[in-house]
């Protein structure tokens, strides 16, 4: 069996379409690369994530050329938006999808973390399964102070990089590269412009907060169309569903009188997940997944 492993690395840069289209470009260009299966933007946020799909080699090559398209066109010293940012290339973690192991997307991350710090100068931090302390598992922990406050940071040792130089680099600050099971990223919007009330959700829904299990949530003010939303990383969707999420939402959004308008999936997202909220608001009764006609055209000897 073929190994594949799925990268979604992050960078931070949502509202220059040129830009943008720069960027992916030289990653869908470079030879021997990973497939790109989803390209998402968004202006509000000033970030774009991109998922690719590939061998341990496709997706390392991938990932170099997109630190060489990234880093010359974008500059933290003046990006701004609504997500937390420690670099221009925030964020790359690798998933093991078929005939691939955590292990063996933890030493891709490790080996590709190392490569990136020594091609570009970057600092690289370990996280999730890949990291090298229990302290630096959490990426939120990690990026906490952002670029801003990064350079303060890495002065004390708990928090120096695990690869490549003391400080930020100047413009592209650092970078968390790690390895994790599936994630999927799915934004609640609230028919209100206050996100003070998307805040309070988000805190209520998080299990850093005494929220839900795998469930990481925080307010965003979306200013283009004038309402909050509450944006989420949901870290395992067989124990915590989205439905679940959601219901809950609801339920927080009505102390405040305000209502859910809509939802988002940043990304790619597993069958089974949309299937388990299809059975869930459809009240099905022993219900199979086989049922889905792709599903059953799929089944060996079908």
């Amino acid at each position: 069996m073929r190994k594949i492993i799925e990268t979604v690395p992050n960078f931070s840069e949502g509202r220059r379409r040129d830009v943008i289209g720069e960027i992916v470009s030289a990653v869908k260009g470079s030879p021997g690369g990973a497939q790109v299966l989803d390209l998402s933007s968004d202006a509000d946020h000033n970030r774009s994530v991109l998922t690719l799909a590939g061998d341990p080699d496709q997706v390392r090559r991938s990932i170099l050329h997109l630190f060489e398209a990234a880093l010359p066109r974008i500059d933290l010293r003046s990006q701004r938006g609504e997500h937390p940012r420690m670099g221009a290339v925030d964020v790359v973690p690798f998933v093991p999808v078929t005939g691939s192991s955590m292990a063996e997307c933890v030493e891709l991350a490790r080996s590709v973390g190392e490569e990136v710090a020594r091609t570009f100068d970057v600092p690289v931090f370990l996280y999730e399964e890949a990291a090298t302390a229990e302290h630096r598992r959490n990426l939120a922990d990690i990026r906490r102070g952002e670029f801003e406050e990064l350079a303060e940071k890495m002065r004390d040792p708990r928090w120096s990089a695990d690869f490549g130089p003391r400080e930020p680099h100047p413009s592209a600050g650092a970078t968390a590269v790690g390895a994790r099971e599936f994630l999927i990223a799915f934004n609640v919007n609230l028919g209100t412009p206050r996100v003070e009330i998307a805040d309070k959700i988000a805190r209520a829904i998080r299990h850093s907060s005494g929220g839900l299990r795998f469930c990481k949530a925080m307010g965003v003010a979306l200013s283009e169309r004038g309402i909050a939303q509450v944006s989420i990383n949901m870290t395992h969707f067989r124990k915590t569903p989205l439905h679940r999420v959601v219901e809950m939402i609801k339920t927080e959004a009505a102390r405040y009188g305000v209502e859910v308008v809509g939802s988002e999936i940043v990304g790619l997202v597993p069958n089974d997940a949309l299937l388990a909220a299809a059975d869930f608001y459809l009240r099905l009764e022993a219900f199979d997944p086989s049922q889905v006609l792709e599903n059953r055209l799929a089944l060996p000897g079908e």
